[in-house]
């Protein structure tokens, strides 16, 4: 029943027992890791990894056309879940990340809860997993432990999501990396339901382990063009949400790079960081954003620095970095949804020599469009042989037609490879200068030493 107070159901002590909690399926590895972490928690976890265009089609009976892309998917596979006779729904639980920010994303959970009233279903409950503390839900908290876990499921995911896309292309035996992931992902999520593993030590360890472990894996040198993927983060990273665009790219002759769910935290962060300089935000508040971010920045770079000691991958780039490359190009307090990271990864991924990249535009995603779309003359004034694509993701959009434009955006990239490469010619543009606060710029050489 309806919370009169709160205004929504809430998942009680009780429902913990009895509810299975489903989870939409954005980071196969990653969540699968995490889904794991909630179940040694005490939470019956499932993740829905369901596909097919009845999802978008399911979507848009429960959600206005105008709403978002990846609105219309995630609300789409829960009804969806929902609907198929395989879930009681007096004993399922739905639960969506909210960020709290001026971002479309903030509305999900409301269009969802309106949603499942139109289909009969408003009793279930929809937990919202906030760490800004947006609602509150007995049955469901967010513990220092289980925080420190989920962290390390974002650490690994992140891992095999670098390793498989850069073994995947030239492995002899096709699905030998994903299925090589696929063990690992097994392996570390029984780590974190049984036994004492769960530290850093152990976390550490098991970088040296996969990298070894991927390092075996027979491969076959062969040309490829490298291709980076950006975006708002649903569509960047599902499958779902944008046609399985980094298996199409490796079966075009392609290595996909994609930047890290890391960075998207470090960035979450940061922007709190900002918010003292920009909103005057209370100096007790904005230490504690200075811990976590020096906390986060630390394990970035003890990935690095295991990666590069390993000297077999290339590692991701350090978040410090990431900052100063898009300083000069556009404003720090342009964060709504992906804000400014979505252009420091572009400018990220070509400072790595990456540069051919596919922007993934979903329907409805302003700030994507913007920082996206938008910031690709700049991006390309600074990198004159860059080569960037935008795609639109919607429910009225053709695989065929997207698939099309990649096909035209790799032909152009192995054409400019045989090429001799030319001078670039200098190109004079207004940058936007912006001071980051002192205090600031100390915490991250900090982090990074």
């Amino acid at each position: 029943m309806i919370d009169q107070e709160k205004g929504y159901v809430v998942f009680t002590e009780e429902m913990k027992k009895t509810h299975t909690i489903l989870v939409p399926n954005m980071l196969p590895m990653h969540f699968k890791i995490i889904g794991k972490v909630l179940e040694r928690s005490g939470y019956k976890v499932e993740l829905l990894e369901t596909s097919g265009p009845q999802i978008a089609e399911t979507g848009l009976k429960y959600v206005h056309n105008d709403t978002c892309y990846p609105a219309i998917l995630v609300i789409g596979q829960f009804l969806d879940a929902l609907q198929s006779g395989k879930y009681d729904p007096d004993k399922v639980a739905l639960i969506l990340f909210q960020t709290g920010g001026g971002c479309r994303a903030s509305n999900y959970i409301h269009l969802l809860r309106k949603a499942l009233t139109k289909a009969g279903m408003g009793h279930v409950p929809v937990i919202s997993l906030s760490l800004a503390g947006l609602e509150h839900h007995p049955g469901f908290r967010l513990t220092v432990p289980l925080l420190k876990r989920m962290m390390y499921g974002v650490l690994y995911g992140d891992l095999l999501m670098t390793l498989v896309n850069q073994c995947k292309p030239y492995e002899i035996t096709r699905g030998s990396a994903q299925a090589l992931a696929d063990r690992w992902t097994e392996r570390l999520a029984q780590e974190m339901t049984v036994g004492g593993k769960a530290n850093y030590r152990q976390v550490k360890a098991n970088y040296r382990r996969m990298l070894d472990d991927f390092a075996k894996l027979p491969v076959a040198r062969r040309d490829k063009v490298m291709v980076g993927i950006v975006g708002e983060i649903f569509v960047k990273y599902s499958p779902l949400g944008n046609n399985n665009l980094e298996q199409f790219l490796v079966d075009e002759g392609a290595e996909v790079v994609v930047p890290g769910l890391l960075d998207f935290c470090l960035y979450c962060v940061y922007n709190n960081l900002l918010d003292h300089k920009f909103y005057g935000m209370q100096k007790h508040v904005q230490a504690l954003y200075q811990v976590a971010y020096r906390f986060l920045l630390g394990k970035e770079k003890d990935m690095i620095d295991t990666m590069e000691a390993h000297g077999r991958f290339t590692p991701p780039t350090l978040f410090t970095h990431t900052i100063s490359l898009v300083q000069g190009t556009i404003s720090m307090g342009v964060k709504m949804g992906e804000g400014w990271l979505l252009t420091a990864e572009m400018l990220e991924l070509a400072d790595k020599g990456v540069e051919n990249i596919v922007c993934t535009q979903p329907f409805g995603c302003l700030p994507n469009h913007i920082c996206g779309k938008g910031m690709m003359k700049p991006i390309k004034a600074k990198n004159p042989g860059i080569n960037i694509v935008a795609i639109d993701y919607d429910a009225g959009a053709t695989k065929v037609n997207q698939e099309n434009r990649l096909k035209l955006m790799l032909a152009n990239a192995k054409q400019a490879a045989k090429k001799p490469e030319a001078v670039p010619v200098p190109v004079q543009e207004v940058v936007f200068e912006e001071k980051i606060p002192q205090s600031i710029q100390k915490t991250a050489r900090g982090a990074a030493l």
